[in-house]
């Protein structure tokens, strides 16, 4: 741990913040999560 004068001298590094999604930075409302990808065949009508 450091010292009070160490801290005045040099001070604390900020983390650096890393996103899950850098793609979509400059795009934020576009993130989105696929729970399942699946087709579903037609239903057809009552014949």
């Amino acid at each position: 741990m450091p010292t009070i004068n160490q801290l005045v001298r040099k001070g604390r590094e900020d983390k650096v913040k890393k996103t899950k999604t850098p793609a979509l930075e400059g795009s934020p409302q576009r993130r989105g999560v696929c729970t399942r990808v699946y087709t579903t065949t037609p239903k057809k009508p009552n014949s």
